[in-house]
């Protein structure tokens, strides 16, 4: 059984829940297309009021999709599978909350801590130049520096962490 997960936890008041889709991970886990397919759905779902709409939606459908498959890689089949997305002004909050291994938790307890070394934007572009070692977390780095991404973690339980991120898209112009 899935343990009781209160996702309201982690939400600032300001935020205003938009939508949110539940799955198990096993089904969110069984094809990868998944993840192309939510983020697509969520995107239009949410754009319809932003002054550029397609802009928008290709942008957030974009990050939405990174993060996703973040979640996907974590390959893990039991539990559940959370994503919310909330809105403040300008700014579109992502929360995942997923179950995942000691391992996973500690990648990603690892790639938040990268985000806020000095080094984040260096090891970005880094990344860029030698595509060959590009790591899971780079994605994660990727919105940080492109999309000036806040990404925090939270611990929900021995095996479900919650990701969240804030992407301040709506005050994009480019």
């Amino acid at each position: 059984m899935a343990p009781n997960v209160n996702h309201n936890a982690t939400l600032d008041h300001d935020f205003h829940i938009m939508v949110q889709i539940d799955m198990e991970m096993e089904a969110f886990n069984s094809n990868w297309t998944h993840c192309d397919y939510i983020s697509t759905f969520l995107a239009r779902m949410i754009s319809h009021n932003r002054p550029d709409s397609v802009l928008f939606t290709n942008l957030f459908s974009s990050a939405l999709n990174e993060l996703l498959e973040i979640t996907f890689r974590s390959n893990h089949v039991g539990g559940t599978f959370v994503c919310k997305i909330s809105r403040q002004g300008d700014t579109e909050r992502v929360e995942l909350t997923f179950t995942c291994s000691q391992d996973e938790r500690d990648f990603f307890k690892q790639a938040v801590a990268r985000l806020r070394s000095s080094r984040a934007e260096a090891d970005y572009m880094d990344s860029l130049a030698d595509a060959t070692e590009v790591g899971r977390d780079m994605l994660l780095v990727e919105l940080a520096v492109s999309y000036s991404a806040a990404v925090t973690l939270t611990t929900v339980g021995d095996d479900t962490i919650t990701l969240t991120v804030d992407l301040p898209l709506g005050g994009l112009t480019h």
